[in-house]
């Protein structure tokens, strides 16, 4: 009998895995993909997420990775540059943009490290449920080989089309349509930290990551996505070229180190987050379009809050393990909508005036600069840019 069984060892499962096992809890964490695989990510840890494996004492093992620190931000929109760094928080005012093969490997072996039963090539298939319809444990393949688990908690941590979420029935609470589709690859040889270019129906990226690599991110409408899918190649590069013209001269006569990945499935949804028996979290339970990257550090954040709430209310009573995923639930929606709803705003990729308008105003002044990008960071809301001096200069 386990205490709780994670289904997913990526960003969201392994950590919130790994908090479980470091409160004592016994763990078994199921992934149904090989350790160490790749998966379609935008990379990037903004500090929050940062910050998070500063407290767990990854951050170290992330860096001795090789993956560079992104000290430096450029944004261009329009007339507008904007070049600085984020103020931070709890201390950390550098993002990272590691491999995903190196990061989940790396949350993986501390979720191991820290008492959790890892095992890789494990596809679940069913919910156990108890007469009265909760949820005490999961049915899953290795291989050819059937087994059942039984456990107080099953933790869905597995991706945006999750198997526990589909086998819970668990309801769109909120959904958008799709607003962006995105293509990407890695480059040799081309410096950057972390650079952001966007023009009206176009957003480009590009940031440093592992192994001397940059990686460079096109997005489009979602309304092009057929049509950019025939030719994706050229309709990556050409979007580059005019968006981000300095750039595209950077990559002139090299080729890039992979193939070419995109999507235009990137959905915009909240799912309600648990029920008698089982919880959601990371991309399971809430996913918004990559185009601010906030992905990774919200599954931090959610592992942490899910550890938390949990904190001596596995294997107890039924209630009040209900009562702490009901706080749980309520935290997530409330600490993330905000960011959902930027994210929803930047994915038109239609630059508006008004935002334009302040931005020329945030450009001359370090302080305001360090403001929006905590903004981009997920550190601080739009509110927090209004001080006296933008004010004054609007």
């Amino acid at each position: 009998m386990y205490d709780a069984i994670v289904v997913g060892a990526r960003c969201a499962g392994a950590p919130t895995a790994m908090l479980l096992a470091r409160a004592g809890y016994r763990v078994l964490l199921l992934d149904k993909a090989p350790s160490g695989t790749d998966t379609l990510s935008t990379h990037l840890i903004h500090q929050p997420g940062v910050a998070a494996l500063a407290r767990w004492g990854l951050l170290d093992s992330l860096r001795a990775s090789g993956c560079p620190p992104l000290d430096r931000v450029v944004y261009e929109v329009a007339d507008i540059r904007l070049e600085g760094c984020a103020r931070g928080v709890e201390g950390q005012r550098e993002a990272f943009a590691p491999r995903r093969h190196v990061l989940d490997a790396l949350l993986a072996e501390a979720a191991a490290a820290a008492g959790v039963e890892v095992r890789h090539h494990c596809r679940v298939t069913g919910l156990l449920r108890d007469s009265s319809g909760r949820v005490v444990g999961v049915e899953a393949m290795s291989g050819e080989h059937s087994f059942t688990e039984r456990t107080h908690l099953v933790i869905g941590a597995d991706g945006m089309r999750s198997t526990v979420a589909r086998l819970a029935q668990a309801p769109y609470t909120v959904e958008d349509p799709r607003l962006t589709c995105a293509y990407y690859t890695y480059w040799a040889d081309v410096p950057a930290t972390l650079e952001l270019y966007e023009s009206p129906g176009s957003w480009v990226a590009a940031v440093a990551t592992n192994d001397a690599a940059t990686l460079v991110l096109a997005y489009f409408p979602q309304s092009r996505f057929e049509e950019v899918r025939t030719d994706a190649r050229r309709a990556y590069l050409e979007q580059i070229r005019t968006t981000a013209p300095g750039l595209y001269e950077r990559l002139a006569g090299r080729e890039p180190l992979e193939r070419l990945r995109g999507t235009g499935d990137q959905r915009n949804f909240f799912r309600q987050a648990a029920g008698p028996g089982w919880v959601l979290v990371g991309d399971a339970g809430h996913h918004k379009d990559s185009i601010t990257a906030r992905g990774i550090s919200d599954a931090f954040l959610q592992a942490d809050a899910l550890a938390r709430r949990l904190e001596g209310r596995l294997g107890g009573d039924p209630a009040g393990l209900d009562a702490a995923l009901r706080d749980f639930a309520k935290e997530r929606d409330e600490v993330l909508t905000p960011g959902y709803e930027s994210t929803l705003g930047v994915a038109q990729l239609t630059p508006h005036e008004q935002r334009l308008s302040l931005l020329r105003a945030v450009q001359t002044d370090a302080e305001l600069t360090a403001i929006y990008f905590d903004m981009v960071a997920g550190i601080e809301t739009a509110g927090a840019l209004y001080t006296p001096k933008l004010l004054a200069l609007l």
